[in-house]
């Protein structure tokens, strides 16, 4: 199997709706097939050296571009957290790249080959690779980041948990042998999932306290700099990068804005050229009108956004399954996507997104039934006081979903009789809220169901990952002895139909239980200057490595 590593232009992901919808199922199909490949025969693959193009018109220019909110950290080491996952993999690499039908495009490895039963996987790495201090790469690097990644990263635990050992037989061969299959693997080898770190400036010091998580050295097209916390991030092109002339621009410069007008602003009159998520939807249609940019909603394989409500199940009133099917009654989530996500997001009914060839299409929503609701609530002894309330919660709002969403949650809410207040929490604080302190009662969350299922969606609803200051995990403390077996079940089983099946069973124990109601994939809107190309070649979007954007004349 060869692949080629010189993707199309931004061509390929095109821009603007009706492509949104036939790229979601391209990439599903991919992804489908690649599973089923995987599990099914032995997988080698190798790459050639990529013909050096003669590209000197496309070098030069910096790119300023807007990511927000800004991150705790820049290496996606210990988090998961947007904004690490958008800097890390400019300057950290990882064992691959993904083209945008989540196929493999070798990175620090060059080839890779795996048994049929699926236990063991070994990896060709590339040679004459420098980090950015000087120091040659390894397998050593290799081993040591799978490592650490297993046991530090918040999904690397479930990504890894099958590795029963890491072998480095010479300097640029890497083995993994596992105890079960794991078919989600090869995919997690991104740098914004799985970074390779530098063994010789990691080892013998403490992981989550390193300062290289902020000011890293990597191996890949760009060179941190500087971080002015509040203000920006600046990278220089990596003169030694292995992939020349790659990359393009000659330096990065991420701005954090925290006014969405002013984001707005400094997009509309050039003086940023990049923004992923960053305008108010209502500006949609007045940015598709201006001359010098384009509105770009393709939604990410590698991403797979996807946002939800999660009850704190631990609250005395949400421990009822009848309470929790009262709000979910109560919310009408096609005025939702009309009027929040103002048409553009794909609403989903399960935790797996209809972009997935795992969702189960046949599960539909709970029917927006006030009346319902209200006689739900009165029959579990939530009958409305005097003040015409029943009781009161704490909901929260992760600062990566729409504030308007919370707004429309909680007029929902009231409509019913329940006491809402809502706390807008910067980033930071609200993790801590909700995963350490578990002080919420509702929290609309923004856990996207990234490229396989058993990475994005078990995390929440598996009870084994119920952890008290673990972000991102099993916030509602779910525990249901089904859905552990389905979604452990799926995690090692090789053939796809079979864990297809697996997938839709648990989708089906979800909507029954309901810890969760779920609302899709949100709008994924990014902003670019006309002049900019190849920003989103790569299945994470703006979340790859930028290599080969460049600007051509205004």
């Amino acid at each position: 199997m060869r692949l080629n590593t010189n993707l199309s232009s931004h061509a390929v992901l095109k821009t603007i709706g009706q492509r949104t919808s036939r790229f979601l199922l391209n990439a599903a199909v991919a992804t489908l097939g690649l599973s089923l490949s995987l599990g099914a025969v032995a997988q080698t693959a190798s790459t050639t050296a990529a013909p050096v193009p003669t590209d000197a018109a496309k070098r030069g220019g910096t790119l300023t571009w807007i990511v927000t909110p800004e991150p705790a950290a820049f290496v996606p080491l210990t988090t998961t957290a947007g904004g690490s996952t958008d800097l890390g993999p400019k300057v950290v690499e990882g064992l691959f790249n993904f083209d945008v039908k989540l196929q493999p495009i070798p990175a620090l490895a060059t080839a890779w080959q795996v048994t049929p039963d699926g236990l063991r996987y070994t990896f060709t790495l590339r040679k004459g690779v420098k980090w950015h201090d000087g120091k040659d790469f390894s397998a050593a690097d290799v081993v040591f980041s799978i490592e650490t990644l297993k046991t530090v990263h918040p999904r690397g635990r479930v990504t890894f948990a099958n590795v029963r050992s890491i072998e480095a037989p010479d300097a640029h061969t890497v083995i993994l042998l596992l105890d079960k299959p794991a078919p989600y693997l090869l995919t997690a080898l991104d740098g914004a999932e799985s970074p390779i770190i530098p063994k010789h400036l990691y080892e013998g010091k403490d992981i989550a306290s390193n300062p290289l998580n902020n000011a890293p050295i990597g191996t890949g097209p760009f060179v941190f700099k500087e971080w002015v916390r509040g203000s920006y991030v600046k990278l220089e092109r990596n003169p030694n990068y292995w992939d020349q002339p790659r990359p393009y621009l000659d330096a990065i410069v991420a701005r954090f804005i925290p006014d969405a007008a002013a984001r707005a602003a400094a997009l509309e009159s050039g003086e940023v050229q990049l923004g992923n998520k960053v305008i108010p939807l209502s500006d949609i249609e007045r940015f598709k009108a201006l001359p010098k940019i384009t509105v770009d909603i393709t939604a990410w394989p590698y991403v797979g956004d996807h946002q939800q409500i999660y009850f704190n199940l631990d609250s005395e009133p949400f421990k009822r399954r009848e309470v929790r099917l009262a709000v979910a009654q109560a919310l009408n989530l096609d005025v939702f996507a009309k009027t929040i996500w103002y048409g553009h997001g794909v609403p989903s009914a399960t935790p797996i997104g209809a972009a997935s060839p795992f969702h189960n299409p046949a599960i539909k929503r709970y029917p927006y039934d006030v009346k319902a609701a209200e006689a739900a609530l009165d029959a579990a002894g939530y009958k409305r006081g005097a003040d015409g309330k029943r009781f009161a919660v704490r909901l929260l709002n992760n600062p990566f979903q729409d504030r308007r969403a919370a707004d429309f949650v909680r007029q929902s809410l009231i409509r019913i009789g329940i006491d809402a207040e809502l706390q807008t929490l910067d980033f930071a604080t609200y993790v801590t809220r909700v995963y350490t302190d578990r002080a919420f009662d509702i929290t609309l969350e923004n856990l996207t169901n990234v490229f396989d299922p058993t990475i994005g969606v078990q995390r929440v609803f598996w009870s084994k990952n119920f952890k008290v200051g673990l972000p991102f995990s099993n916030a509602p403390h779910y525990v249901s002895a089904d859905a552990d077996r389905l979604l452990e079940a799926a995690a090692g089983e090789a053939d796809a139909a079979r864990r297809r099946a697996l997938f839709f069973e648990f989708q089906e124990v979800i909507h029954r239980d309901i810890p969760s109601i779920e609302l899709g994939a949100n709008p994924n809107v990014t902003i670019a200057a006309r002049n900019l190309h190849d920003w989103g070649v790569n299945a994470g979007g703006v979340r790859a490595n930028l290599a080969r954007a460049y600007f051509s004349k205004p």
